[in-house]
């Protein structure tokens, strides 16, 4: 079956789910290889987020724009069509509609799943050419920050604005 012969228009391509799992199998590993590797204690806590603020300046200071920037991009998309669909807002039925819960969520890994592998390659990279170390668990954590939550946020705030942009289209008002 084709994707346009597909039963839902927006039915994610074979590549984009093989990409997810990828990404998902990719991000357990790391997370468990360094817990493995370095433990889960007080002092690497502190370590991850020492690090975190350690990455804000210096090389590849690019990523904090451009990982953001992306999962704005693949936001608009998904929060136009919740709005034009009708859909509950994605964050809030991704929690607590046990009905729609695992739909909205996969929806919202395969639109994150390149930005999470091009995060978790600039960390790699970065890690391993300023700390001459890796931390796998870190590369996961911080591609989750700078770029599945702001995912979220610019996914409700598009979908927030495309609502209103819909409503009034619809009732005939361009004021």
């Amino acid at each position: 079956m084709t994707r346009q012969e597909s039963s839902r228009p927006d039915e994610p391509s074979r590549g984009a789910q093989f990409l997810t799992r990828f990404v998902v199998v990719l991000c357990a590993a790391m997370v468990v290889l360094g817990i493995y590797w370095y433990g889960w204690s007080t002092e690497v806590n502190q370590r991850f987020w020492s690090d975190i603020f350690a990455r804000t300046h210096g090389p590849m200071t690019f990523r904090f724009y451009l990982q953001p920037s992306m999962a704005a991009i693949a936001a608009v998309h998904g929060g136009i069509n919740d709005a034009r669909y009708g859909h509950k807002a994605f964050f809030w039925t991704a929690l607590w509609d046990h009905t729609q819960r695992t739909g909205r969520l996969r929806e919202g890994l395969i639109a994150t799943a390149r930005i999470m592998l091009l995060g978790i390659s600039m960390d790699v990279i970065y890690q391993l050419r300023v700390e001459h170390r890796f931390y796998p668990a870190e590369a996961v954590l911080i591609a989750i920050l700078l770029a599945v939550i702001p995912y979220f946020v610019f996914r409700w705030i598009v979908e927030q604005v495309a609502r209103r942009w819909f409503a009034r289209r619809k009732s005939g008002s361009t004021a």
